[in-house]
């Protein structure tokens, strides 16, 4: 069966840090791209990030390039997206999901697998 777990989400003051972990399984890994994308109250899902598990290509939304990092632990199947200088339009629910190329990174349909998704809330 595959899955995705996303975790790590929480309440961080404005300015702060958190590592969000997106734990795969039921699939090669080491075939398919992670994305991870956010959606707020009342708007899109919007992608942010996407890093390819083959060759460790990272590519990331304006909004949060230069603040936000993703990697990769192949050998725990899992990707993080590090996320600092939170701010409070970070608010969102954060979902991984998994795609067999970063190429079309931001298009949401061309991901098969998702995770549940995982709360990240930056307050002022």
């Amino acid at each position: 069966e595959v899955q995705l777990v996303d975790s790590g989400g929480g309440l961080v003051q404005a300015g702060g840090s958190l590592r969000l972990s997106c734990a795969a399984s039921g699939f090669t890994f080491d075939d398919y791209a992670i994305g991870w994308f956010r959606q707020a109250p009342g708007k899109e899902r919007e992608a942010i990030s996407c890093i390819s598990s083959s060759d460790g290509s990272t590519y990331f939304a304006d909004s949060v390039k230069g603040r936000f990092t993703i990697s990769s632990d192949n050998a725990k199947n899992t990707v993080y997206l590090q996320m600092n200088s939170l701010k409070p339009e970070d608010t969102a629910v954060y979902y991984c999901a998994a795609d067999s190329l970063c190429s079309e990174w931001e298009v949401i349909y061309e991901y098969q697998y998702w995770g549940q998704g995982t709360q990240v809330t930056v307050s002022t």
